[in-house]
């Protein structure tokens, strides 16, 4: 197998200046490199550069892919809009999972090493970034269901306790990139399912106008006119704040949202019964499928040994031509026209006829015995 490593950066909230450019350009002369982007795969040979150093000085998001099974996702937010202290319950038992300081930033560094599932098709790098990106903003919002699907790792390895809550209360429905995110690192898409099975309380999507009219109305006016004054200035992060802002008005309180959530014994067993009624359904349709094979066989016997019954005594003849090519094609139809003979004499009380007829046959040819041992495969009686 070919090596192929994929590195992919892009810069959101700050586009690149062309010192920034020149900067890059002397980390790799081959990669593409525009204001917002670098780009770059190895099929033999290794990057230069390190990924780290270039997040905390330049970029906001991170995609490398390797061939032999490696993967990571790093993303960059602004320390305000990211609590450290409520990620524990997410991550606690997770592996391969780094949240780090990066002066006014937080970097999330999640990466996965799966041998066993090593890239059989180059070039898949292209368009998975884009795919993700979404989470970003998502996560400057307030939606933390990125670190939902962290946590459904540890419950697939078996690291959490039965009676473990989950840390959010459903994830449904996921997003693009949601389900980008998951297929990426592979998580147990059974789990996914599980825990996408119950809607997001603080869905915005599924938030009436009228609720999210609201909870902007609450919003003190001072605090309304300073978002305002930064969003003609064009910080870009205005819009996640007030997202963030109405996320939390219409979120419900946590006792009442603690006590509807899952175990993982309840996600585990949910998952179960969805592999059985997977099972279940796929047995169904290979039992069906069988089924309907057979039917269409039946169909075409019947079909043939109409046709070998208005042939008449025809078809003695054929058989006989059929063995005179002396091959195996030719021996296969011969057997096959005397298999359907038989059937016509058992239907015909003509049984006797028939034997005689392929002993006979059997004698001229005594010395072909590829030809006598496919009539034994035929199971006919002794035709010697």
């Amino acid at each position: 197998m070919s090596e192929y490593q994929y590195y992919e950066f892009q810069a959101i909230d700050r586009p690149l200046g062309e010192a920034d450019i020149r900067a890059l350009e002397g980390l790799s002369t081959r990669a593409r490199i525009t204001a917002t982007s670098f780009v770059n795969h190895y099929n033999w040979g290794d990057f230069g550069g390190n990924p780290g150093n270039m997040m905390e000085r330049w970029f906001d998001l991170h995609l490398y892919l390797a061939n032999w099974g490696t993967r990571r996702l790093m993303i960059r937010v602004p320390k305000r809009f990211l609590d450290r202290s409520r990620l524990k319950v997410f991550l606690g038992e997770v592996d391969g999972v780094h949240v780090r300081v990066s002066g006014r930033n937080l970097i999330v560094d999640i990466w996965s090493q799966d041998e066993e599932r090593e890239y059989d098709h180059l070039d898949d790098g292209p368009g998975l970034l884009g795919a993700m990106a979404p989470l970003r903003s998502d996560l400057l919002s307030g939606d933390l269901r990125l670190f939902y699907l962290l946590w459904l790792t540890a419950v697939e390895a078996g690291d959490l306790e039965d009676d473990e809550k989950e840390p959010l209360p459903g994830i449904g429905p996921l997003t693009g990139s949601l389900e980008a995110f998951a297929d990426f690192f592979h998580i147990d898409p059974d789990l996914v399912q599980v825990a996408a099975e119950v809607p997001l309380n603080a869905d915005l999507g599924k938030v009436s106008a009228a609720a999210r009219r609201r909870a902007v109305e609450a919003i003190p006016h001072e605090e309304k006119t300073a978002l305002l004054g930064r969003l003609v200035d064009g910080d870009p992060h205005v819009m996640v704040e007030l997202q963030r802002k109405v996320r939390e008005a219409v979120t419900e309180p946590p006792g009442e949202a603690q006590a509807k959530r899952r175990t993982v014994a309840d996600l585990r067993g949910r998952m179960e019964e969805i592999r059985e009624a997977r099972r279940v359904a796929t047995a169904k349709r290979v039992e069906a499928e069988r089924r309907r094979q057979a039917e269409e066989a039946e169909r075409a016997r019947r079909a043939r040994i109409k046709g070998v019954r208005q042939r008449g005594e025809s078809v003695w003849g054929e058989i006989e031509t059929e063995i005179g090519r002396r091959n195996a094609s030719g021996y296969d139809r011969a057997a096959g026209l005397i298999f359907d003979l038989r059937t016509l004499a058992e239907q015909d009380g003509a049984t006797e006829e028939f034997s005689k007829r392929v002993r006979s046959i059997c004698h001229r040819h005594a010395r072909k015995w590829s030809f006598l041992k496919r009539l034994g495969k035929l199971a006919l009686d002794d035709p010697t």
